[in-house]
């Protein structure tokens, strides 16, 4: 049995395959991809909703760019990897042999890919950015981050940027297999929340969706968000889940993620509105809850992806005998190749002759019609009439008398009828040498792993001489 962590893996070697293929959902992989048969988790969030801090709470390192404005303009697909122990690293699909063990380099690396893509503009782009991370502070699990909801377009960004960052997002989590975390800070009204109203939009029984309050500690003094939180104002099918983000404050004093994990705990277990809840509460459990649902949401669709697996592959499979298969440079594979394409011909054109494909058919017409229709034509009765065969018997043996037979007078009779189905046969083999050439450049054209090949002298030498 897969265990948590080889499952979730699994999913995730298959999206970078995915990705280094041109499909990374979003829309992107066009209708029934690879990807969208993947489950995923999408983090969605108004700007200023806490998301980045969710994200950085849940991996336990700060590693995101921040700023005003929208901050994240291109995907993010975030795949942790829980380790044993060692060195925590960070890799990227686009650098896959540099390890990132500094946060800060990671973090510059993410604005700098970005950049390669959009321009130091404000502009987005669906194409996703691929970071792995490795450390024993995570749990198995695949996040993927897209740019903040927001309401009005700023200075240096198109009009259309509000609509465009909510159809990226849209394409995303449309897809059945998405589930939704939608992040909403607590310190706004519930009903306000850009993420709940999109989430209820694309579900509204609240199967895909989980919802995570933010900035708890904010809120106005003598208020709380217990009846969100208990799933009274909002009901969704998955428990809320609360966060307390560091403080802007912390985030000036370099405090760590993993000591603003311990005052997030510390937060919740000593707040009298929030004490009897605190075992459901803070990004530690909520990354663990995303991890197990995200496992079981897998082992229900294996079947499907499965299903997809090998439809994709037999699509590639067929694309690359199209295109036609690399050709290896030693002479052992060359070898091989040819041996493959002659074979491959040999079923066609053996098809042609014995049927299933159209060429048989005239060489027994040849042979059945054409050949007997010009025997026909001969003129043997005036050559075997006989006065001819007295004539032709006289003339070969001459004075001398034949006791039992004129053999040498049968002889050249034979051999002068013999000589009149010289033409007839000569015509019949030009036909059928005729008919096999035409059937021999038919059966290239359809032998794809021949045509694919643009070297007309390897064509030749399987079965052209």
């Amino acid at each position: 049995m897969a265990t948590m962590g080889s499952l979730i893996g699994l999913v995730n070697r298959i999206q970078r395959a995915c990705t280094v293929l041109g499909d990374h959902g979003g829309g992107a992989g066009g209708e029934g991809s690879l990807w969208e048969a993947l489950p995923s988790v999408a983090v969605v969030g108004g700007q200023s909703s806490g998301k980045s801090s969710v994200l950085e709470s849940i991996v336990g390192r700060d590693f995101l760019p921040r700023g005003s404005g929208i901050v994240t303009r291109r995907p993010l697909v975030l795949q942790l990897h829980k380790t044993d122990g060692g060195h925590e690293y960070a890799e990227f699909l686009h650098a896959p042999r540099k390890r990132f063990t500094d946060f800060a380099a990671v973090r510059k690396e993410i604005a700098d890919e970005t950049d390669r893509i959009t321009g130091k503009t404000k502009a987005i782009s669906n194409v996703p950015i691929h970071l792995s991370i490795y450390s024993p502070h995570v749990v198995n699990l695949t996040l993927i981050d897209l740019p903040g909801l927001t309401k009005v377009a700023v200075e240096g960004q198109a009009e259309s940027i509000v609509q465009d960052i909510e159809n990226m997002v849209r394409s995303y989590v449309d897809k059945p297999n998405c589930i939704i975390l939608a992040i909403s800070p607590a310190n706004q009204d519930i009903a306000t929340s850009d993420a709940i109203k999109l989430a209820r939009d694309v579900d509204p029984s609240g199967d895909r969706t989980f919802g995570v309050l933010t900035k708890l500690d904010l809120m106005d003094k003598g208020t709380n968000a217990v009846d969100v939180l208990e799933g009274r104002q909002y009901r969704l099918q998955h428990p809320w889940v609360g966060i307390v983000n560091r403080s802007q404050a912390d985030i000036n004093k370099n405090v760590d993620m993993l000591s603003a994990r311990r005052k997030e705990k510390e937060y919740f277990e000593s707040s009298p509105e929030y004490g009897h809840l605190a075992h459901k509460m803070g990004a530690e459990y909520l990354a663990k809850l995303l991890s197990q649902h995200l496992e079981a949401v897998i082992r229900a669709k294996i079947p499907s992806i499965i299903a997809m697996i090998n439809k994709t592959n037999d699509e590639i499979e067929a694309q690359l005998d199209k295109l036609g298969r690399p050709i290896g440079g030693d002479a052992g594979a060359q070898l091989y190749t040819i041996l493959d394409m002659c074979r491959a011909f040999d079923r066609v054109f053996k098809e042609h002759l014995d049927g299933g494909r159209p060429g048989g058919d005239r060489i027994y017409g040849v042979f059945d019609n054409q050949l007997p229709a010009a025997l026909k034509k001969l003129p043997f009765d005036r050559h075997l009439s006989m006065q001819n065969v007295r004539k032709v018997i006289s003339e070969a043996d001459g004075y001398q008398p034949h006791l039992i037979a004129p053999e040498q007078g049968y002889r050249r009779l034979i051999d002068s009828s013999l000589s009149y189905f010289k033409g007839p046969a000569e015509a019949s083999v030009d036909a059928v040498h005729l008919v096999l050439k035409e059937l021999v450049r038919r059966s290239i054209a359809a032998t794809e792993v021949i045509e694919a090949i643009p070297d007309t002298s390897i064509r030749h030498s399987c079965c052209c001489k």
